[in-house]
């Protein structure tokens, strides 16, 4: 990887564990996720399995093992996340697109965002009839969110009130998207990751399918909105957009099924 990418003013990584179109403005950066699962895959970018990384334990960290590479091995001034199917979208309106990746965000309109703000997060996901809480035990073991308040009780507790506030709120920023200042970056990084550690040796995943161990993911979603709340950062929002159609049916189907019916989710929508 080359200097401009250690130091330069923007980087955004795409986290992907597959060959995927990636978008043309060059502050993304495609990172090949879980590479030390699967050094037989070579997607002929970046991989997260260099310098200082847990790409070993991707398998239950998801697209943080992104996250945690950049943090690591990256000194941008400015460091985001994506995914490969999932980016900020612009705020640009036009009638229509003929192509969905025309509607990514580009570096133009992020630099404007970053003159007044620190953190750009993607739109707040909206839930109305469950809160961030009652939504994840539906869906997914209860047990991840009680073990998960232990540890900040214990090992953070000046988050506790803001951990239980975010918890009942009906709406959150999700799917561990964001853009901070280097200093902002690497201070989540700093906090989130022990809190994750530590649930780690509470919870195995090695207890679940592939689909519920990757609860270490899924539960950093809910904490960034915990760490804004507690030390009172401001940001600014960005629409988000899926590269690829999403079947609402199918997902609201889930999601009631999950809150009248008691079934879990069993795979991804």
């Amino acid at each position: 990887m080359d200097d401009s990418v250690f130091n330069g003013t923007l980087v955004i990584a795409v986290a992907t564990h597959k060959a995927y179109r990636m978008p043309e403005d060059p502050m993304y950066f495609p990172l090949q996720v879980g590479k030390a699962l699967h050094p037989e895959i070579n997607l002929g970018f970046q991989t997260d399995d260099t310098g200082n990384n847990i790409s070993s334990m991707n398998a239950s960290y998801s697209e943080l093992t992104a996250l945690y590479w950049l943090w690591q091995n990256c000194n941008a001034k400015y460091k985001g996340l994506v995914h490969y199917r999932r980016h900020f979208a612009t705020q640009k309106k036009r009638f229509f697109y003929k192509d969905r990746f025309d509607q990514i965000v580009r570096h133009e309109e992020v630099s404007r965002l970053l003159e007044t703000t620190d953190i750009i997060l993607p739109k707040r996901r909206k839930y109305y009839i469950e809160t961030m809480s009652s939504h994840y035990e539906h869906t997914l073991p209860a047990e991840h969110l009680e073990e998960t308040r232990r540890i900040i009780r214990k090992l953070q507790p000046e988050y506790l009130p803001a951990f239980d506030e975010v918890m009942h709120c009906r709406s959150g920023h999700m799917f561990n998207m964001f853009i901070m200042k280097q200093s902002k970056f690497d201070e989540y990084c700093a906090w989130l990751f022990p809190i994750l550690d530590e649930l780690t040796k509470y919870i195995d995943a090695s207890r679940y399918d592939a689909f519920n161990a990757r609860y270490p993911g899924r539960i950093s979603e809910l904490l960034l909105d915990v760490w804004l709340k507690t030390n009172g950062y401001s940001y600014k929002e960005l629409p988000f957009i899926s590269t690829e159609p999403v079947d609402w049916w199918r997902k609201g189907t889930g999601f009631l099924m999950a809150k009248f019916a008691g079934k879990k989710y069993m795979k991804s929508f």
